[in-house]
């Protein structure tokens, strides 16, 4: 199948297209494209959400899209069954392939036999680094800060961001949309004041096992003297960066403490950065935040 633009697209199979942050100007000529020659349209609306108006304006470009969630991606069975005889696009936020759902997914259908393309689209992995101004060299693991789950309080969210801080590397820190965990539905992104309390709680966890970590291996050493020296720090001090509805026409960009974090609005999808020692340039950019 050609389009008018040229491009070509095959009678059946399984495109994972990149919708980029959260407009329809963002996305490339060949990721439209391709959601206008799918069969079946599919908006993966678990690991992130575009605005609804900017959804609405996207069907009224490209056609009719369906909204599938967790279970349907994870156990894609009904996916690929009906990508050996059509053309079956799934439309994700940002790139296709920055969470490992997608590269299961994109593996899932190799291992079928079923040709599998992407189409790469503006990462919020890649737009935050650079638009906060430090630089993307000095970034360590990227973590999610999680809420609480039937009180149960996951802590190797903050333990990412100390171990980082530890290495001296900056950290992104996506924000959760689900506080049931599930992925079925209901979204509730988190706000500023929700990840305070959620990065609170796993201080706390964190200082009371402590001592109970083993340091048996030198990784485990490590671990315990990161951990140590977070929990010292005053936490209320500790900077960081709002990073709100980035990629968006409401984009903004906050500098700040967490003491100060639990009292400012954020916007639709948040996300943090948490900066380690910083040179002189990264440090004046930032002041303009």
């Amino acid at each position: 199948m050609a389009t008018e633009n040229g491009l070509s697209f095959p009678k059946s199979g399984l495109m994972l297209i990149g919708m980029g942050p959260g407009k329809i100007s963002s996305m490339t000529i060949e990721a439209k494209q391709a959601a206008i020659a799918a069969d079946y349209r599919h908006y993966e609306a678990y690991t992130a959400l575009w605005p609804e108006e900017e959804f609405v304006k996207l069907e009224n470009e490209i056609g009719k899209v369906e909204m599938v969630m967790r279970p349907e991606v994870e156990n894609p069975t009904e996916l690929l069954e009906l990508s050996k005889n059509n053309l079956v696009a799934l439309l994700i936020v940002g790139d296709p392939l920055q969470a490992t759902t997608h590269v299961d997914l994109q593996l899932q259908a190799s291992e079928a036999g079923i040709d599998c393309m992407v189409f790469h689209g503006i990462s919020i992995t890649t737009l935050v680094t650079g638009a906060v101004g430090l630089s993307n060299y000095k970034f360590g693991r990227q973590t999610t800060i999680t809420y609480p789950y039937s009180g149960w309080i996951a802590t190797s969210p903050l333990e990412v961001i100390a171990m980082n801080l530890f290495y001296n590397q900056h950290t992104l820190a996506l924000l959760d949309l689900d506080p049931t965990g599930a992925g079925t539905g209901k979204q509730v992104p988190m706000q500023p004041k929700d990840a305070c309390h959620s990065l609170r709680l796993m201080k706390e966890k964190i200082r009371s096992m402590i001592e109970d970590i083993s340091e048996d291996t030198i990784t485990n050493k490590v671990r315990k003297s990161a951990l140590a020296e977070f929990v010292k720090l005053n936490f209320d001090d500790l900077k960081v960066v709002l990073c709100a509805d980035m990629g968006t026409d409401n984009e903004k960009i906050t500098y700040t403490t967490i003491s100060k974090l639990e009292g400012i609005t954020g916007g639709r999808l948040n996300c943090l950065v948490f900066p380690a020692v910083t040179s002189e340039v990264e440090e004046k950019a930032l002041l303009r935040w």
